[in-house]
């Protein structure tokens, strides 16, 4: 595929996020087909962000929940840029006009106190570099309409990245089985989907893992102080202006936000 059709394919997601109108298929309009591709068209979007005075503060990793994948028809998690913009805090207000159509996720977050620059990158050295984990919410949110999305859609679309809530209780993870960390997710007081810590690929050290490589292979590795969105405990609801979002784990305490 030609730049040229990369490029496009890029300003039309963007005009998609700016404008809160939806577009159709990127990968049908562009022909974009191939996962490198879309990378591409992320990677083009991620350096306008910048260029426009955007921070890049850390790192999703989506499609980790097999529920999720079911969800989306998709088989392999991706990645996202958080920007410091996209970042709430626990019992914050989210204005809705920021996004087209919102979902929630209840995640685990973990904050980095070194940076993670081997493409080889071992188990030992992504744990001894994790300084404390949080409770999260991430409000996904797609550019396509009515979340009619293939991989290669997502991932272009910054693997479908909206907004992000942390919890304020952050915990060491000494002495923590995160994969059987579980997790309540309410909306407006009733709940709405549940799940451990091995739903996401088994434990999130696997996800976090993963996405140490495969940033520093991509050449834009994991620093100190940057923000891991791990992936989803369970599946992703729905929500709108009115709903209250809450997420409770066992042990890492809780997170909650408004929507207005």
């Amino acid at each position: 595929m030609t730049s040229a059709k990369l490029t496009q394919a890029a300003a039309v997601l963007w005009h998609a996020r700016q404008s809160r109108e939806p577009c159709q298929r990127i990968s049908e309009q562009f022909f974009v087909g191939r996962l490198e591709e879309a990378y591409a068209v992320q990677d083009i979007n991620t350096e306008r962000a910048l260029a426009e005075g955007r921070r890049l503060v850390g790192r999703k990793i989506g499609l980790t929940s097999l529920a999720v994948q079911r969800q989306l028809g998709v088989d392999q998690p991706d990645f996202g840029m958080l920007f410091a913009d996209m970042e709430y805090g626990h019992g914050d207000e989210i204005d809705s006009r920021r996004l087209l159509q919102p979902k929630a996720e209840g995640e685990i977050a973990f904050v980095l106190g070194r940076d993670l620059t081997a493409p080889d990158t071992t188990l030992g050295e992504m744990v001894r570099a994790l300084e404390y984990a949080l409770p999260a919410l991430e409000i996904v949110d797609s550019a396509i309409a009515d979340w009619h999305i293939t991989l290669v859609d997502t991932v272009a679309d910054n693997a479908s990245s909206g907004l992000y809530v942390l919890g304020k209780q952050p915990t060491r993870l000494n002495d923590l089985d995160l994969a059987l960390e579980g997790m309540v997710l309410e909306q407006n007081e009733r709940i709405a989907a549940l799940g451990t810590g091995a739903a996401c690929l088994g434990h999130p050290f696997n996800a976090c893992l993963w996405l140490a490589r495969t940033m520093a292979a991509v050449g834009r590795p994991l620093r100190a102080g940057d923000v891991l969105l791990s992936g989803a405990l369970g599946p992703m609801v729905s929500v709108q202006a009115g709903d209250v979002v809450r997420m409770r784990l066992t042990r890492l305490g809780e997170v909650q936000c408004r929507f207005v």
